[in-house]
């Protein structure tokens, strides 16, 4: 007994000691503090003794010595590492360094600061930013006819083009001394997601010259001339921006774009300069037909050493005026018939001067840096918002519209089935505005989140591709219906382009969210593989050294955390928030802990394949996303001083995501090829069972009660969206009726009563006011009020038709 109970304490020191991630000293010191006592207070034999404390010596001197230590183990793991990874490529490398890390390390830590999150400031506008949104920004709204737009004009009409240029929206990132406005990223997201409310083709409008492209490229690697010439034309729509990337044979993997420049010398203006002589063709490009000024992405070759001796300079980016001999430039594709300007451009024997590259000479070969790191603050804010502000106008109207339309004489919202799709709208707008507004303030604070950006453009765009699938079951066909009373259905149409654009969704999510995120937020990923990578032998073992030692303590530690966690239940765990949020903190922790641990022996067993099983990357990819969104959905329930009537949304929120997490994890063992590894991370991950349950039917309910009836947590739900009290716009008439249902339901009640007492004949409701008018059991106040009712909530209903040859007669097919 006496030998069990030393092997036991001697469990709990090394757990205990690997579970508050104490450094390598304090083990040595704990250690031999305990067998210091188990010496003295055991007596073991002499040669027990000898064996025990000369093993403890032979281990505990090599690893605090760093240099023994590396020339007995670490220096041997770095050559083999070396022969097993292949060379990391200069394009591999910028986009691993692009950007920054924020609280996806801590997720990735396996014991997240809440603490810390919750201390970042509230992402708030300034008043200039709030008069903006209330002052331009709604009377831009005013002038969008989103149905005219797309099947009119194809495009938006010359005044409202020529009031997006007036009024600076092209100009939202850029600094007030070059002539901008120079918002914040949330006033940037809050302008676009309101404008895309009320038009998806404007919100793609402004969206573009203030995400990746001329404008972020300038201000952060432009010459000075350049800012000064192009910032000030940009800021007052002089320049209409683009930038083209994408072509035929490089879509996602841009490293392979055959788009080719050759430096050499050129005339210019009369003059003989050094330049640049580009072949390209690129496709899909936003803004492309209109556009004045065309930023290029392509790659730079030097055959005759001009610049020195390099051949392959490698991706450059440049600045080229549209009207630029060999240019060709105009023609427009029809992306899902959404008329938002886009379309092809193509360059052959295009010369540039030097001085047209962005940043000069210097930045030649720099352009796949500049982009990624771009796009690591751009990706998070534009289409974020565009996803959020049509999962708001879904919750809105389908929510009331659940409330005015009658069936079998309940309002459907009643019913069990339309409600669950009710609760999946509200919930999944109330995680995505969660993650919106928490991101764009991160961008706010300096951040530039390339893996959190990448988590939010896929959650919330796909976000908004299923809450309008269930907002289009509820509406029925009204939501199929096309014409200017459909609310959703262009939103609807064009989901796909959200979906594919700035980073095809499916590769975002197998191979950015996890395959980045591994490398780039893990704390010791990237280290040792940039010292694998480091020519400098000595330097290269210091790093590797310091990197892998810390790397095995980190999986111990998770190790031993994920399964107290899960044996513990997490209740230990000290956490900030209510006692109504407290268990999702602890969860979330414990989550994590598992998340860190998984994600270390996945790499460790499958090592370079991981990132070719993209089915397990996805599912890892899928838990790092509910752990960012459920964080995102208890810091909004903190910044907005705990409502209580939001308390519904932050559970349902965090109880999917806890579900999700635990469902992914799952796939991942099942899926896993080495099943012997696989069986202990399941047991490890979850030691009493797999408990996660989707929310209960009960609270489903309380949540899709909120967004069918008017209240202040409905109000803070849509937020930041158009709205009128005109009942000539769409929302306002579904706003309005709303209330009006509402008020006269205690009316339709006793209305039924008086049916089933004989005091009324069945008829119409409106037949029935008749009688009820008629026999004094209604006053001639009720029967207006109840027959307005009526008639507001027939027109909701109402759908468009059009002559028979409507289409014909336009000359236009978008297929609606």
């Amino acid at each position: 007994m006496e030998v069990i109970f030393w092997l036991i304490l001697l469990l709990a020191l090394v757990w205990g000691v690997a579970y508050l991630r104490w450094p390598i000293m304090i083990w040595t010191i704990a250690i031999a503090v305990y067998l210091e006592a188990w010496t003295y207070l055991y007596q073991p034999s002499t040669i027990s003794l000898v064996l025990v404390w000369l093993l403890f010596a032979a281990l505990v001197i090599p690893l605090n010595i760093p240099p023994l230590r590396r020339r007995l183990v670490n220096d041997r793991i770095l050559t083999l590492f070396r022969h097993l990874m292949p060379k990391m490529s200069q394009t591999e490398k910028e986009a691993l360094e692009a950007g920054t890390v924020w609280w996806d390390g801590d997720l990735f830590s396996g014991n997240p600061d809440w603490k810390r999150l919750l201390s970042f400031p509230v992402p708030t506008l300034t008043e200039e930013e709030q008069a903006f949104i209330d002052g331009p920004t709604d009377e831009l709204c005013h002038l969008l006819d989103d149905w005219e737009i797309n099947e009119k004009y194809h495009d938006l009409p010359p005044e409202v083009w020529q009031f997006i240029k007036e009024k600076g929206f092209f100009g939202m990132i850029i600094p007030k001394e070059y002539g901008g406005l120079e918002f914040s990223a949330l006033a940037h997201s809050s302008v676009v997601m309101k404008i895309s409310t009320r038009s998806i083709v404007a919100g793609i409008t402004v969206m573009v010259p203030n995400s990746l492209g001329p404008a972020e490229l300038l201000l952060n690697y432009g010459t000075d001339e350049q800012k000064q010439y192009y910032l000030p034309r940009l800021a007052r729509g002089e320049e209409v921006p683009c930038f083209a990337l994408t072509g035929p044979e490089a879509g996602s993997d841009a490293g392979a774009m055959p788009d080719r420049g050759e430096v050499c010398m050129g005339a210019f203006k009369g003059e003989r300069v050094l330049g640049i002589r580009l072949n390209w063709e690129k496709r899909y490009i936003t803004l492309g037909p209109v556009a004045t000024v065309l930023g290029l992405a392509f790659k730079l070759y030097d055959p005759e050493g001009l610049l020195g001796d390099e051949e392959e300079l490698g991706i450059t980016v440049a600045l080229i005026p549209t009207d630029t001999d060999g240019v060709t430039i105009g023609s427009r594709h029809a992306p899902l018939s959404v008329a938002f300007q886009n379309g092809p451009n193509w360059g052959h024997d295009v010369f540039i001067p030097m001085d047209w590259v962005i940043g000069g000479a210097e930045r030649v070969g720099q352009g796949w840096r500049m982009l990624m790191e771009s796009l690591a603050a751009g990706r998070s804010i534009s289409l974020p918002a565009t996803g959020t502000g049509a999962a708001k106008m879904a919750s809105r109207a389908t929510g009331a519209y659940a409330r005015i339309r009658y069936q079998f004489k309940l309002p459907i919202g009643k019913f069990e089935g339309v409600e669950e799709a009710l609760t999946r709208i509200a919930a999944s707008t109330y995680m995505a505005d969660a993650a919106r507004i928490m991101t764009a303030g991160a961008v706010d604070q300096g951040e530039k989140p390339s893996v959190i950006s990448a988590i939010v453009k896929y959650n919330l765009t796909e976000t908004m591709r299923r809450v309008l699938n269930d907002a289009m079951d509820v509406q029925g066909g009204s939501g199929i219906s096309m014409g200017p009373r459909n609310l959703l259905g262009r939103a609807y149409q064009g989901v796909p382009v959200s979906i594919t654009v700035e980073g095809a969704n499916i590769l975002t999510r197998t191979l950015i969210i996890f395959g980045q995120g591994a490398v780039r937020c893990h704390p010791y990923v990237l280290k040792e593989m940039m010292a694998v990578n480091n020519p400098d032998h000595d330097e290269a073992s210091r790093d590797f050294d310091k990197a892998i030692t810390g790397h095995i303590g980190f999986t111990i530690s998770n190790i031993m955390r994920a399964l107290w966690l899960g044996l513990s239940g997490a209740r230990f765990v000290r956490t900030p928030g209510g006692p109504q949020t407290r268990i999702y903190y602890q969860q979330l922790t414990r989550m994590s802990a598992v998340f860190a641990m998984t994600a270390d022996l996945a790499m460790f067993v499958l090592g370079g394949a991981l990132k070719r099983k993209e089915k397990l990357s996805g599912r890892l990819a899928d838990v790092l996303s509910h752990l960012y969104l459920a964080s995102a959905v208890l810091k909004r329930f903190e910044d907005q001083g705990r409502p209580e009537a939001d308390l519904p949304l932050v559970r349902w929120c965090c109880e999917y995501s806890l579900h999700m997490i635990q469902q992914q994890l799952s796939e991942f063992f099942r899926n896993m090829p080495n099943r012997i590894v696989a069986w202990k991370l399941r047991a490890w991950a979850f030691p009493l069972g797999q408990h996660f349950a989707m929310p209960s039917d009960e609270l489903g309910h309380e949540v899709a009660v909120l967004i069918q009836s008017p209240s202040e947590a409905r109000d803070r739900l849509t937020a930041g969206i158009f709205l009128s009290d005109d009942d000539s716009d769409r929302m306002g008439l579904i706003d309005n009726t709303l209330q009006k249902v509402i008020e006269n339901e205690t009316l339709a009640t006793q209305l039924r009563e008086a049916v089933q007492q004989g005091k009324l004949d069945q008829a119409s409701e409106a037949d029935m006011i008749e009688q009820a008018l008629a026999r004094q059991l209604i006053s001639a106040e009720e029967a207006v009020r109840y027959q307005d009712m009526l008639d507001a909530r027939k027109e909701v209903i109402k759908v468009d038709d059009f002559p028979q040859d409507y289409w014909t007669n336009s000359g236009t097919n978008n297929g609606e």
